[in-house]
């Protein structure tokens, strides 16, 4: 449907600046109108700025964006620069005289990924964040782009992918994924995609399920910097969610993680997903319209991760992992 991208939500832009010498860049998911939103936390070493306010026992209702960046810690900082751009556009929320807009933002580790991280005195993430948000549009591209720069799995490069669906009653549901797995998207050595079963029209190859499936399969790839990985999710929709609706849609989204990646949660990982409502389209009834959008928002988090993999590229630096592309063959 669509664009196939998570901006078919309405009420959704979607922006990505990167620096290739520095191998690494981040994205900006910017809601035109105060989004109700939530997350659910998986992974054992995430890193997060603003998220306690996504918890359904929260004052905050609405946020106006979220960052997700490379750099690890240091590309928190980017959530910074969108939020500077939101205020010279007069977002945020309203205290009195002032607004303040509300960024929750996520990060990952692209630090030993062969780019030129010798950035002197500040990091770069601040100025990345708001280069995004000024470039946030309908359309972006996926691959090695934004956060997914310097992204890597297991045994092929990384990237941003996006997918999108609606639901039976007619609800619009997307995600944006940031791939940098310490596990494998692919079966064996690939080509083949952990998500095949949920491909839509040849969106990542269309390569299927291997026949036979191969001996061994089910043996865990692991990249071999296990403190370096972390998979970062966006998933939206235009159905009207509370807050702990939105909770709820994270977690259940958060078995597309599960379809797309083996292994998947591991104990230093920083795995996460952010739901978020930008309430164009009200639920068909708060259970099992519910348990529809989020089983599809599963599916299109699975084909999302996937896509991000086909769609990358190599980084242009000594050494560097290969992409699918350039394994396979497109």
């Amino acid at each position: 449907m669509g664009n196939n991208l998570i901006t078919d939500v309405p009420g959704i832009l979607v922006g990505n600046a990167e620096d290739m010498r520095l191998g690494s860049g981040s994205t900006a998911i910017i809601f035109e109108q105060p989004a109700v939103a939530s997350i659910d936390v998986r992974g054992g070493g995430p890193g997060t700025r603003e998220t306690a306010l996504l918890d359904p026992a929260q004052t905050v209702e609405g946020i106006d964006a979220i960052t997700l960046s490379g750099g690890s810690a240091f590309g928190l900082d980017a959530a910074s620069g969108v939020q500077t751009w939101l205020k010279e556009h007069d977002r945020g929320f309203p205290v009195r005289t002032v607004r303040v807009p509300i960024v929750p933002a996520a990060i990952l580790f692209d630090l030993l990924n062969g780019g030129d991280k010798d950035w002197g005195r500040y990091p770069p993430y601040r100025e990345l964040g708001y280069q995004a948000a000024a470039s946030a549009a309908a359309t972006f591209a996926l691959g090695s782009v934004g956060a997914g720069t310097g992204a890597t799995t297991a045994n092929c490069k990384g990237g941003l992918g996006s997918a999108s669906a609606q639901t039976s009653d007619g609800a619009t549901v997307g995600a944006l994924a940031v791939v940098n797995a310490v596990g494998s998207v692919l079966i064996d050595r690939g080509p083949w995609f952990w998500a095949a079963p949920f491909e839509q029209n040849g969106e990542y190859g269309g390569r299927g399920l291997p026949q036979p499936f191969p001996t061994g399969a089910f043996d865990p790839l692991i990249k071999g910097a296990v403190r370096a990985n972390t998979t970062l999710v966006v998933v939206a929709t235009d159905a009207i969610l509370n807050k702990a609706q939105a909770k709820r849609l994270a977690v259940m989204a958060q078995s597309g993680l599960s379809r797309a990646i083996y292994p998947v949660h591991a104990p230093l990982d920083g795995d996460l997903v952010f739901a978020a409502s930008t309430g164009r389209r009200a639920l068909a009834d708060p259970l099992y319209a519910l348990t529809k959008l989020g089983t599809m928002a599963a599916n299109v988090v699975a084909r999302a991760v996937a896509r991000g993999i086909f769609e990358a590229t190599t980084l242009p630096f000594p050494g560097a992992l290969k992409s699918w592309k350039d394994q396979f063959g497109g």
